[in-house]
Parts: structure tokens; sequence; C-alpha cells
């Protein structure tokens, strides 16, 4: 086996790496809700508080791997983690809520609204096949939107409508992300996941006061502390150090193929250890999502 195709099997391997770990989210936030041999909900847990541990304890986690000539700042900075604090909480409230299925589902329009804007405000050409994949995708998320907002349980809309500001504002991180594609991933990465903390941190002691916040901070048990780290390490952590290793031998295309398989397992895993089901019109939505980004990775790969 050559050097390059060596590079690529191990690239394909980290990318494959960061997609298993991404989609343990769903399961991850089903076990500090419901009663397994973990006891992981003896005390409730908000979906706040699941957004704001896991982006700690995922910045910390970073920190060894950052070097000090990676630490440079640009005026941009600020507003990306703002937004990226709005996507983590609006995400994991979303999944913690309602649907796994549907919040992955949604979070994964992203690619298409970032072409748009790409198209629209950065100059970038359009091409015919992405509009078509676009138009599939939109399908799709009319499809869950609508099933959403047609259903018997009252929060299901106010959850839905979460899951497109989710994706929404993933869209608009990964401009930012674009924007800023000349500074060290892992460096972007730790700021997100810090930043978002300390944003949604400060929003509980402004909305609440430092009291609430202090009670808010101290509340999980040892039990759950433990595992709101491995939530924040393993699950959000890892997996971005492993997908930046990735991308440095795969081309982003190839990369963004290899994490489809994310949305794929994260309502498989929900559903194996939980047996949570979705009506069939989540899976034909997301059918059409994860279609029409396959069809477009392929078509540039």
């Amino acid at each position: 086996m050559d050097d390059l195709a060596k590079d690529r099997r191990q690239g394909r391997i980290f990318c494959l790496a960061a997609a298993v770990l991404w989609s343990f989210s769903g399961l991850f936030t089903r076990l500090l809700q419901k009663d397994t041999f973990l006891n992981l909900n003896e005390t409730p847990i908000s979906p706040i508080q699941m957004a704001f541990f896991r982006a700690i304890f995922a910045g910390l986690f970073l920190i060894p791997f950052l070097s000090r000539k990676d630490m440079k700042f640009r005026p941009i900075m600020p507003i990306m983690v703002a937004i990226f604090a709005g996507m983590n909480a609006l995400f994991l409230s979303s999944m913690a809520l309602g649907s796994a299925a549907a919040t992955i589902f949604l979070q994964y329009m992203a690619p298409f609204l970032v072409y748009l804007i790409g198209v629209n405000f950065m100059g970038e050409e359009a091409d015919r096949k992405t509009w078509r994949a676009i138009l599939m995708a939109m399908v799709g998320v009319l499809i869950i939107v609508f099933s959403g907002f047609t259903s018997a349980d009252s929060k299901t809309p106010l959850v839905t409508l979460m899951a497109v500001g989710s994706g929404v504002l993933y869209a608009l991180v990964i401009c930012c992300l674009r924007y800023l594609r000349g500074q060290s991933s892992i460096w972007l990465t730790l700021l997100n996941q810090l930043g978002s903390g300390i944003c949604l941190g400060l929003g509980v002691i402004i909305f609440s006061g430092v009291d609430e916040f202090l009670a808010w901070f101290t509340g999980p048990t040892l039990n759950q502390f433990v595992f709101l780290a491995c939530f924040g390490a393993v699950q959000m952590g890892f997996s971005y150090y492993f997908f930046a290793r990735g991308l440095k031998k795969l081309s982003p295309q190839e990369a963004g193929f290899i994490t489809l398989l994310e949305p794929i397992l994260n309502p498989l895993w929900v559903w194996l250890a939980f047996g949570e089901t979705n009506p069939i019109s989540i899976w034909i939505g997301g059918a059409f999502i994860l279609f029409a980004l396959g069809w477009r990775y392929s078509s540039k790969t």
C-alpha cells in the first residue's frame, strides 16, 4: 500500500470514528433522562445544563492539543461563538424534548443553507445539480416540519421550530468557519465549545441570578457529573479531534459523505436502547434530506 492510499485509509477511519461518536448525542441525552441501571436521571438535568456541561468539557478536553501559535483572534470570532451557543442550546433542547431523528435530520439541512448563503452573499458560483439537491432536501424539511405541526402532542411544533432554528444557526456557524478557514481547526473548535459554555452560563446568571446559577451548576450528582464530562470529552471532544485529523488526509467532500452515517446511526442507537419510534413521515423526510446530501457529495467527489 503506497503512502497516499495509506493516508486516505487513515483519513476514512478518523472520519468514520468522528461520525460514530457524533451519533451518540441522542443516546447520551436519553441516558440522562430515562430510568437505566446507570441511574443518571436521579436529579433532573435540563437541556441547557446538558449543553453547558457538554460544551465546557469538550473545550477543556481540547486544550492539550492547542499550541500557542494557533491562538489568533479575528473580529468575527465572538459572533461565531454566540451563534454556536444558540445552536448548541437549541439542538440539545430539541433532542431532549422531542424526536432525536427529527432533530438530527433537520440539522443536516445546514449544508444547503450554506450553499444558498455562499451563492447570494459570498460570490460563489451556482450549479444546477446542487439546486436540484436543495429542492429535494427542502421537500424533506417540509415533510418533517408538517409532521411536527400536525402532531397530537402540543409541544411538538415548538420543538420542531427549535430543530429548524438549530439547523439555521449551524449553517451560520459553518459560514463563519469557512471565513476563518485559514485558522487552526483545533483553536476554532475549542473557542466555540468553551465560548458557548461561557455564554450559556452567563445567560443563566443574567436571567436567573448568581445564586440560581450556582445551584444549577452544582445540581448534578457526582455520577451525573462524570457522565457529563464523558458526554463532552468523548462525544464532542474526541469526535472533533478525529474529524480534524481526517480532513488533513481526505477532501472535504469525501469527509462530508462519510459523516452522513451520523444521522442514520443517531436514531438507531436511541431505538435500540429505549425503543423510541418516530412517525413514518419523519423517516420519509429524513430520507429526502440524506439522499439529497449523498447525491450532492458523491457528485463532487
